[in-house]
């Protein structure tokens, strides 16, 4: 795990820095606002606890910056606010959660904890994509049909990533042109049905439930049944 710590008060910094040092994790401190954007613009951090009194930047914009280009990233907030108002304006800013000073480094650590949980657990749950018994690792790469390994070509495995991520939506040709092979579609030519038909081979073929089907004059879509 690494953590970014944005607080422009250096003993403060130092404190949560030993602490979570002693429990084994990496981090980098920022001592104001905008360079503590710049660091998460740069580095890959598990969680980001920052203060909101902040110079240059403040913690609610800077937690709203997070929020808008790395949404899954944690953000717990730390302040000596304690009115009502001011949590409300936290959490609507995107903060996970949110930390009244003074505190105990054991409950940092504990929110801390549960923070980078939550949002393993969620990553991992977006990274396989699902539909009836086939599965999409985004990850590995691969694709299983009720446990069974199918093996695809990258150009059959982007198609099916194009599709999963559309399920139970029509799919035009000319979409799946632009995306899936990048081109302007040639009404001329039968490639995008040719690799559709394989895909349907490998991933239909011998199992009860149909997952790709056509609509005519309008394109595929892939649902359940």
């Amino acid at each position: 795990m690494k953590l970014l710590i944005v607080e422009d008060e250096p003993k403060l910094a130092s404190f949560i820095s030993k602490g979570f040092r002693n429990e084994g994790y990496e981090l980098d401190v920022a001592y104001d606002g905008r360079m503590g954007w710049s660091m998460v613009q740069q580095h890959r951090y598990d969680l980001v606890i920052l203060d909101v009194n902040l110079p240059h930047l403040n913690g609610f914009e800077l937690c709203r910056l997070i929020r808008a280009d790395y949404p899954q990233l944690p953000v717990l907030l730390l302040t000596a606010l304690d009115r009502l108002d001011d949590k409300v304006t936290g959490f609507e800013a995107g903060a996970d959660d949110y930390l009244v000073k003074p505190f105990e480094f054991k409950e940092l650590l504990l929110r801390a904890r549960v923070a980078t949980r939550r949002s393993s657990e969620a990553t991992a749950v977006k990274r396989v994509l699902r539909l009836a018994d086939l599965e999409l690792n985004l990850d590995a790469k691969t694709v299983s049909r009720a446990g069974q390994r199918i093996e695809l070509t990258t150009k059959e495995y982007t198609l099916l990533e194009y599709l999963l991520l559309n399920r139970n939506r029509v799919i035009s040709r000319v979409d799946i042109a632009e995306k899936v092979w990048e081109l302007n579609f040639d009404t001329n030519t039968n490639i995008i049905d040719v690799y559709v038909s394989h895909l349907r081979k490998k991933l239909d073929k011998g199992f009860g439930t149909k997952l790709i089907h056509t609509v005519v004059g309008m394109g595929y879509v892939m649902r359940e049944g």
